[in-house]
């Protein structure tokens, strides 16, 4: 499949720019596979949209304070973006301007070890990550509350980036679900776009996952499962090929994919050129998804991380 064919148009007013005051106040749009119906919804009914015996599979990782503003010795700026934990206080992160870093540089708490190439280093972190929440570049107002960029079931810290779909759901939403959790740490890699020109040639980098051997159980024995968010995904479908409980998975979803075990999906609505909407197609269909999509502009949905959200059933 031709990258190209992951392109499409969005006016920039529909990025969306801060998240609404109530998570569950924000859009679904629902279709249905099967009849190729579309409703329009308010995330709050999403219950009412899944069929009897969902059970609703959720992301619970949490999103490091990751983004560092520092100052070199020479007195100018520098950022570091911590990506991933690797041993002993290291990390792997982004670091610029990478032209005017070297190893063995000091920036306040971290010291730069070595340099990966593409602006990726190794670093040593003294203490715990005490940084800003990593937003996403197309975010530019600044986020009142950091806890809006964290899912309110977010338990175990280790991800660059926010399961960004289970962002709309409540507590007290959550409370009507019947609700199995996983664990994925999201990498940047996820969000990194396509650059190859198709998608085979284009290299998944792998991310931490981990699976409740009792959580396992319940669902592959479930009647349907409802994954909340791609990264959801890509742990059911790798467990569902025989993966581990526990370990890396750079499993890429791309249509033609076959699904084993999850019937349905919540997301939101992805960038051009990136794994997510490729995963996205290759669940609902491509022509389907790019028409899901001009209605999504034409009824004004908002976009990305803080952006409305799709029930594919």
């Amino acid at each position: 499949m031709r990258t190209a064919e992951l392109d499409y148009d969005l006016p920039p007013e529909l990025i969306a720019q801060r998240p609404l005051e109530r998570r569950d106040d924000s859009r679904l749009l629902v279709h249905e596979r099967a009849t190729g119906e579309v409703r329009h919804r308010r995330f709050a009914d999403v219950g009412a949209e899944l069929p009897e015996g969902s059970l609703v599979v959720v992301n619970e990782t949490r999103v490091v304070p990751a983004r560092l503003r520092l100052q070199r010795p020479s007195g100018g700026q520098a950022e570091v973006l911590l990506l991933e934990p690797v041993e002993d206080g290291l990390w792997e992160a982004l670091a610029r301007p990478t032209r005017r870093l070297r190893a063995g540089m000091r920036l306040g708490p971290v010291e730069l070890v070595e340099h990966r190439g593409e602006g990726r280093w190794l670093v040593r972190l003294e203490g715990a990550p005490a940084g800003e929440a990593p937003l996403p570049p197309y975010i530019v107002e600044p986020l009142a509350d950091p806890e809006r960029y964290q899912t309110v079931y977010a338990e175990e810290e280790g991800s660059a980036a926010a399961p960004t779909a289970g962002l709309h759901f409540t507590r007290e939403l959550l409370g009507g679900l019947d609700v199995e959790r996983i664990t994925l740490h999201v990498g940047l890699d996820t969000f990194r776009p396509v650059s190859t020109e198709t998608l085979e040639e284009h290299e998944m980098h792998s991310e931490r996952y981990r699976v409740d051997a009792r959580a396992w159980e319940r669902i592959s024995a479930a009647e349907r499962v409802v994954a909340v968010g791609t990264t959801t995904v890509r742990v059911l479908e790798s467990l569902a090929r025989g993966a581990p409980l526990e370990g890396r998975t750079s499993l890429f979803v791309t249509p033609g994919f076959k699904f084993r075990r999850v019937d349905a999906l919540v997301t939101n609505f992805h960038l051009p050129r990136s794994t997510l909407l490729a995963l996205v197609m290759a669940f609902a269909g491509v022509e389907e998804t790019r028409r899901l999509y001009r209605i999504a502009i034409e009824e004004r949905y908002r976009f990305y991380s803080f952006g409305d959200a799709m029930l594919v059933l």
